[in-house]
Parts: C-alpha cells; structure tokens; sequence
C-alpha cells in the first residue's frame, strides 16, 4: 500500500484545497496531493509529461472544455501529455478523509531516451510502428506491479538513501517504460481489431478477444497466426508483455470490470466468460483491480 509512505511525510495542510508536497529528483518531481473539502473545477496543467496515480478517494476529471469527463479512483493511471490541462472535482474530500493523489512529472528528454532504447532492444514490427509516447491523455486501471512501482517509487523520493538520484532514474525508466508499452499494446489491439488478417499476431489477438470464456488452445492460435509454437509466443511477449493465456486473463478481467459497472450480476458475469466456479473469479478480479467484484460493484453504484 501506499497509504504508509504517504502518512509519515503528511504535515498539517496549509491549505485544504490541493495541498502539496514535493520532492525532486534528477529531470523528475513527485507531488502528493491531499484535498480536505470538495471542491469543484480546480485546474491542473504541466509543462511536461505528468503521471498521476490515486491513493485515496475520488476525482472527475474534466477537460476544460468538457469532451470528456471521468472519475478516477485507487489502483487507476491518469497520464496528462505536457502542456495540457484538466479540471478536477473532489466530490469526497473529507478533513479526516482526504482525498489523496501522486503526481510524477517526467521529461518529455527522459521518455524519447528509453523509446530509443525500446526501439534499439526490443523493435516491434514495422506494421505497427515503433516505441513512442502519443500525446493524449490516458486513463487505465493498472495492474499490480504498476501499484508495487508507484509504491517504491514514494519511498526512494522521501528517503535519504546515499543512492537516491540512481534509484530514482532506474523507477522512473521502469514507469516510462509501462507506459510506453500500454499504449503500444492500445495501438496494436485497435489494428488487430481493424486489420484482422494483416499479419498473424492480429489474426491469433483478434481470435482471443473473440473467444474470451474459451479454454486457449496454443496450437490452433499457432496455426492461425502461421508461426511455429516458439516464435508465436517470442512475438506474442514480444509484443504484449506476457503470454497469450495471460493476457486473455487481463481481457476477461477488463471485461468483467465493464459489465460489472453497467449493472450485470456478477455471478452471471464470472460464468459467461468462463471462469468455472465464482471464488476463483474473485480472487482474479481481486488480485487484478485491488478489490473484490462486489466492492468494486458497490464503488460504482455510490458513483
């Protein structure tokens, strides 16, 4: 949890509204924000690339000129593209209960330096383009590790270790690094879905997110995609980070999210996309979104 880290470097608020506290570190910054009262439409912008996580409580997220809006909760990402701005309510802030964000910013220099180095180690294929930050916003759950990262990162800013700045760069990298690849991964899933018979990793990716409460069959998802079993699964982690029945796990459990929080019973739900019996749903959805279906279920009907 983050909570901890967070607690031992809270101060009494010198104002209630966006209370800030920040460290630095080499082309980095880390704010963490408390909010002790509601509050509506309270501007954030960044000259550079801005990664925030939620702690605690609840924000929406409105673009000033209101083409979108969104709530943003615990365990979620919301990547602001530099120069850009949004607009945030608090409809939970509490005195005794704040609502608690990080802030990272990171150079616009920092992420072109680990894309060319994504691009030199591990190219994607030509079709697809290459390793780059989009300039737009993002708004993900993301998934533990991300969580972990978020965590190590709040106590390699506000400790004072002899190798802070080195530990530091290396965080930062590896949270750059996420990021580049969830988007890559976004890009890819819209081209598989649009081009299905391009190439055979969006044959095999397409044949997945269409059969989601199947068991995987490895061999046929080779056949389709015409690679042998060893390449398919090279360009498959090469590509999506992890292997093919881990990533129909992280699709079912996305898509559960989503029919969750459209009012769908959640037993009806664990069965219809396979899952055999309704605890093993739920550790899955637990250990994947940091609560169980029916907290998450409950948090979207307060909403």
């Amino acid at each position: 949890m983050i909570h901890g880290s967070i607690d031992k470097n809270r101060k009494k608020p010198k104002v209630l509204v966006e209370n800030k506290i920040t460290f630095s570190g080499p082309d980095t910054e880390l704010s963490i924000f408390d909010t002790f009262e509601q509050a509506n439409r309270v501007a954030l912008k960044s000259d550079q690339l801005l990664f925030c996580g939620m702690v605690s409580g609840k924000k929406v997220m409105h673009s000033p000129n209101d083409k979108f809006e969104t709530a943003f909760y615990p365990h979620e990402s919301f990547v602001m593209a530099p120069d850009n701005m949004v607009e945030i309510d608090f409809p939970e802030a509490k005195l005794n209960q704040p609502t608690t964000c990080l802030a990272i910013e990171i150079s616009t220099d920092r992420i072109s330096q680990v894309a060319q180095r994504l691009n030199a180690q591990s190219p994607i294929e030509q079709v697809y383009g290459e390793w780059q930050y989009k300039p737009h916003l993002v708004h993900t759950h993301h998934n533990g590790q991300t969580q972990a990262l978020l965590h190590r990162i709040v106590q390699i800013y506000s400790e004072n270790h002899q190798d802070r700045n080195c530990m530091i760069d290396l965080a930062i990298s590896e949270l750059t690094i996420r990021l580049l690849r969830h988007q890559t991964r976004d890009f890819l899933l819209h081209h598989s879905a649009q081009e299905p018979d391009n190439n055979g990793l969006n044959t095999a990716l397409h044949y997945i997110n269409h059969h989601l409460p199947e068991t995987l069959d490895i061999d046929h998802l080779c056949r389709i995609a015409c690679m042998s079993r060893s390449k398919f699964f090279q360009q498959f982690k090469a590509h999506l980070g992890c292997t093919p029945i881990a990533y129909q796990q992280q699709i079912r459990l996305k898509h559960a999210a989503t029919l969750i929080e459209h009012g769908k019973q959640i037993t009806h739900v664990c069965f219809a996309l396979g899952y055999s019996n309704s605890s093993h749903f739920s550790r899955s959805f637990k250990q994947f979104y940091g609560m169980s279906p029916s907290a998450f279920k409950n948090r979207h009907l307060d909403g």
